[in-house]
Order: structure tokens, then sequence, then C-alpha cells
């Protein structure tokens, strides 16, 4: 069962990946991008695999320290459910550059890899945009969108 929704995790996922890197500019990418619930369905996984240890995943996330959470990890069930937060969270920060991108008018040829890259080392791609995004100034705002 955790094997499953390990895979399941970022199969929830990757639909809403594939609209942001491959058809970033059409109109209903942006209605179905725009809203943040779209992280719901890999968060979706969450309980189900946080459940047969919430009570000592609960205790350790009250008073954290680095054997407790490392003990957690030798769960596969945890780790199901951390991985589950990763790429829930990772679609959350991609959904941001997606939109922050074309609100700014960044290319897609520019932002697309970025995308791309924040799928699979988000610390990496968030950082890359967040320069790109100093350096770059921006040409179209949405004042409507904070």
């Amino acid at each position: 069962m955790n094997a499953l929704l390990f895979q399941l995790a970022f199969l929830l996922a990757a639909p809403f990946w594939a609209l942001m890197i491959l058809a970033p500019r059409r109109r209903w990418t942006r209605r179905i991008v725009t809203s943040p619930l779209i992280v719901l369905a890999p968060l979706a996984i969450w309980p189900f695999a946080i459940a047969p240890h919430f009570p000592s995943f609960a205790a350790e996330m009250l008073a954290p320290d680095l054997p407790g959470v490392a003990s957690l990890f030798a769960e596969p069930a945890v780790v199901v459910a951390v991985w589950a937060h990763l790429i829930a969270f990772d679609l959350f920060i991609g959904r941001w550059i997606h939109l922050d991108a074309q609100d700014r008018g960044l290319h897609v040829l520019v932002v697309s890899p970025i995308l791309f890259l924040t799928i699979f080392l988000s610390p990496i791609g968030l950082s890359l945009y967040l320069v790109l995004r100093t350096v770059r100034t921006p040409q179209t705002i949405n004042s409507t969108r904070q």
C-alpha cells in the first residue's frame, strides 16, 4: 500500500505540472492553475499514509529533535507522508512561479526549464527563479493579483 501511495502522490500532481510546462499560455491552464486547491490532490495522500503513525509523528513534531525525526523516517508510511507533503509544496511553489512569471511577462522558454527543475530539485528551481525575478525588470504586473 505504501508503494502505491508513494507513486500516486506524484501522479496526482503531474497533470498540473504538464499544464504549466507544456501549455502555459492556454486560458484553461491559467483557470486551473490559478486555484491553490490543485495541491489538495497530492495532499490527499498524507492522512492515509500518516494515520497509523500519527500519535508518534505528532508528538515528535511538537518537540522535534534530530534522532526522533530520523527514527520516524524508518517507517515507510512516514516517508510516504513526507513525500506527499513535498510533492504538494513543490507544486505550490511551481504554481507561484508559473503565475508570477506570466504576470511579469517572462518568456515560457525561460520559465519552463525552471519549472522542470522545480519538480525535481525545488530548492534550486525556486532559487534560480528568485534570482531571475530580481534581475529581470517586470514588463507586465497584474495589479489585481497579490
